[in-house]
């Protein structure tokens, strides 16, 4: 449980001034990922909770390809930090 433990770290360093940003943002739609998807290995059949957990992906995947066009170097250590794979472009 690496990964969780280094985002609750990521969580507490950012101010509220920050919470805006798309790091921010990213990190907390990954936690909010992480804890649907546990939710859902119980849940098999909820379905509501599988429509926000596509949602929420949307979101991030957005975020991550707009973070990759205005800053490559951003993009690549946050995907690097929280284990993602990287966005296939078209």
């Amino acid at each position: 449980m690496v990964k969780n433990s280094f985002i609750s770290i990521i969580s507490q360093e950012e101010n509220k001034e920050n919470r805006g940003s798309v790091e921010f943002q990213v990190v907390s739609f990954t936690n909010k990922i992480q804890r649907l998807t546990s939710h859902l290995e119980l849940h098999k059949k909820d379905y509501l909770s599988q429509r926000g957990l596509r949602k929420i992906l949307g979101k991030r995947q957005r975020l991550l390809a707009y973070l990759s066009k205005k800053n490559r170097v951003r993009y690549k250590e946050l995907i690097g930090q929280l284990d993602i794979r990287e966005i296939k472009t078209r």
